[in-house]
């Protein structure tokens, strides 16, 4: 089952399935395209503990994920302009508070827990939340950016706002392989991060999976997923 509604020219929508039980968590997933659908899918495929997805699509892409400015990194790509906090605002004000009211109200569900979870800058964008929101307390992030300037910096300088408790990472095995200088440590960053964070007790994986960073983006994010609600 999918709700939908539009904030803000963001498009939300909240997947269900099995709502016997009456206490489940919400895992928030920004989106690309707006394949919310085929992730909730696979992991349910994947046999995933049940949850409810709230999808957001329609996002300014490499704006809203983006935490503070960096230059384009070839001739044909944009720059990301960094325009995260004020999406995380949107978020705490409107999309999260509507969804919460829908599933609280209409689904008759009580909300465990809040995680959240994102593939590429939005798996960048699902960890940087977590210093800028007391609200989660899971996050998934598959093949994340994070070879994005300045980010391992950030991390050591500052803590989690939330309380997070696990962190997925994973990364594709061909996705440093490339002759961007900058791309090419993404690779060795997800291992500093892993560590990093696996220091502070916070409960950790990296996996590795085959391929480059545009392979089984559907299978990955749903693996994500599905480890941070066990």
């Amino acid at each position: 089952m999918i709700k939908e509604f539009k904030i803000d020219n963001k498009i939300i929508q909240i997947h269900y399935n099995n709502l016997e039980t009456k206490e489940l968590p919400v895992v928030i997933l920004n989106t690309y395209g707006n394949e919310g659908k085929e992730v909730y899918e696979k992991c349910i495929e994947l046999k995933a503990k049940d949850f409810i997805l709230i999808s957001i699509s329609n996002l300014d892409w490499d704006n809203d994920m983006s935490p503070w400015f960096a230059p384009k990194l070839n001739k044909n790509d944009t720059d990301c302009l960094g325009k995260a906090d004020d999406y995380i605002k949107l978020l705490t004000n409107k999309i999260i508070p509507q969804a919460e009211e829908y599933i609280k109200n209409d689904l008759k569900i009580t909300i465990e827990y809040f995680a959240i979870a994102g593939y590429s800058l939005a798996g960048l964008f699902a960890v940087y939340s977590a210093y800028k929101m007391n609200f989660f307390t899971k996050i998934a992030s598959a093949s994340g950016s994070f070879w994005f300037p300045k980010f391992l910096d950030f991390v050591r300088k500052n803590d989690f706002v939330s309380n997070i408790k696990k962190i997925y990472f994973s990364l594709g095995n061909k996705e440093s392989k490339v002759k961007n200088q900058v791309l090419s440590t993404v690779e060795a960053n997800t291992v500093e991060l892993e560590k990093i964070y696996k220091n502070k007790e916070i409960e950790t994986i990296y996996e590795v999976n085959e391929g480059n960073h545009f392979k089984d983006v559907v299978l990955r994010m749903a693996k994500g997923i599905k480890w941070i609600l066990e």
